[in-house]
């Protein structure tokens, strides 16, 4: 499977995760994991769906082992950061410094992908000017 359809798929279904909390919030009335929807949306389904999105449009990029770095640190740090930021939030902060590693991980995942972009832009650029 390529790294592309893997955040593509992944995307997806924390959209529906995100829409399905948002939904249950709405019928309980009860918003106080809000930052945890914002977060599941964007990290989530609008980052994953982006950096999916730029693999399918440079696939060469996707290629060797910073794309898989990339991908392992986006989802293990989203998978941690989600569940221990909701039990922070709730008043559980049981997992605080394991919620710190993972925004670290997410931060790093990030600049990761910056590398990446850059790599695949100028790659394109001079093969452009060529």
């Amino acid at each position: 499977m390529s790294v592309s359809n893997n955040f593509l798929r992944l995307g997806v279904l924390s959209a529906l995760v995100g829409m399905s909390l948002g939904v249950w919030m709405g019928a309980n009335q009860d918003f106080v994991l809000r930052p945890v929807h914002a977060h599941i949306n964007l990290l989530g389904f609008a980052s994953m769906m982006l950096f999916g999105l730029f693999y399918r449009v440079f696939p060469a990029a996707a290629r060797g082992w910073l794309p898989m770095a990339h991908f392992a640190l986006s989802v293990i740090g989203f998978l941690i950061l989600m569940p221990s930021l909701a039990l922070m939030i709730l008043g559980r902060p049981v997992f605080m410094p394991i919620m710190i590693a993972s925004e670290f991980m997410l931060v790093g995942s990030m600049l990761l992908f910056v590398i990446i972009v850059f790599m695949a832009t100028m790659k394109k650029d001079e093969a452009a000017a060529a």
